[in-house]
């Protein structure tokens, strides 16, 4: 498929690099004190940030000028590989525990996490699947059944990690994007149900888990357990009133916070940065995802207008769920701050999805 190229989406570029110069930024203040006490260096993460965010710059650079169908004929390659990565991840003294989940894949500090991987590749195979059967989808079982059977497996993989958050994201973005190919709703609310029932069995299945909700109900209820990282949130966020304390002079980030740098950046904004602060971040996620459906919208075909809707989910899905969490309106989960949070794996991965997502931009009609 041979179409004349366009600049790219400077409105998507700039909110992109407005982002992540915010997220490094934050990455140092949120972790200069922890890495001075861990290793002696108040630069350790950030300058570790800052290389991740360098080769994710440079794959993003890579795959915005490479065009978008490339990954058409890759997503089954792909996909296969993730689920390889998901088993081999399960395997003991091959998958590094880390957080009290066996996610990694690595040595030492340096590891990645297939689990970021099977988002992206998740979406680039239903991409291509519904694009290429997008007249089945209206049929249960010829067309919605077998790309919620891969989705589940992929679910089921990344939960016995656990990771809950990943896999929540994952099956996010996915659902939105089989929506866009024009699932029935009946069919979409009927699965919501079932999804709720599974949910709630996870929920009972995992101690931990209730520990999370009933600390999410009411976390003064165990204010040293399961309710400490929600009760710290909102005591860093509360004294950032309008203005913030000022760069740098959050209190939290004093081993009160526990990976202020990660899950609970947000938190470390709002305190140092202030409701100003918190809502100019948003502002941009928001004008992030609004050229990134504009994308979707304008594509030239099913399969790049899919495939963008899926890229952006991943964004949108996980925005709503970090901020959500940090601000006591959902159970911990685990998430991370897309671009702005400190890890190498999801930084770099998303970097280099959204590369596609400037790459379809385009070729918009």
């Amino acid at each position: 498929m041979t179409k004349a190229r366009k600049a790219p989406d400077i409105w998507m570029i700039a909110a992109i690099a407005f982002i992540l110069t915010m997220g490094i930024v934050m990455v140092y203040s949120a972790s200069a004190v922890l890495a001075f006490h861990d290793f002696g260096d108040s630069y350790y993460y950030v300058k570790r940030q800052l290389l991740f965010a360098a080769l994710g710059i440079g794959a993003m650079i890579f795959t915005a000028n490479t065009d978008y169908w490339v990954w058409r004929r890759m997503g089954l390659a792909a996909l296969l590989v993730c689920f390889g990565l998901l088993l081999l991840v399960l395997i003991p003294g091959v998958g590094v525990v880390r957080g009290g989940a066996r996610s990694w894949l690595g040595i030492s500090s340096f590891g990645i996490q297939p689990s970021e991987f099977m988002k992206l590749a998740m979406v680039i195979f239903l991409a291509k699947y519904l694009s290429d059967k997008q007249q089945l989808i209206v049929h249960f079982t010829k067309g919605l059944l077998p790309p919620l059977g891969i989705m589940g497996a992929a679910f089921g993989l990344i939960m016995l990690q656990p990771d809950l958050g990943s896999g929540a994201v994952m099956m996010g973005a996915a659902l939105l994007v089989i929506f866009t190919a024009g699932a029935r709703l009946k069919h979409l609310m009927s699965l919501a149900l079932v999804g709720v029932a599974g949910l709630v069995g996870l929920i009972i299945a995992a101690p931990y888990r209730m520990q999370r909700i009933t600390a999410f109900l009411d976390p003064w209820q165990d204010p040293l357990g399961a309710g400490y990282q929600s009760i710290q949130s909102l005591y860093a966020i509360g004294p950032g009133g309008l203005v913030g304390l000022g760069l740098g002079m959050s209190r939290q980030k004093y081993n009160y916070l526990p990976e202020p740098q990660t899950d609970f950046i947000f938190s470390i904004l709002s305190e140092e940065l202030g409701f100003i602060g918190g809502a100019a971040l948003i502002i941009l996620f928001l004008i992030l995802v609004w050229r990134g459906m504009r994308t979707a919208i304008m594509a030239p075909d099913l399969f790049g207008s899919l495939l963008a809707i899926g890229i952006i989910g991943i964004v949108a899905v996980q925005v709503f769920i970090n901020i959500g969490v940090v601000i006591g309106m959902m159970p911990v989960t685990g998430i991370t701050l897309p671009l702005v949070s400190y890890g190498g794996s999801s930084l770099t991965l998303l970097l280099t999805a959204l590369g596609i997502l400037i790459n379809i931009s385009r070729y918009s009609r």
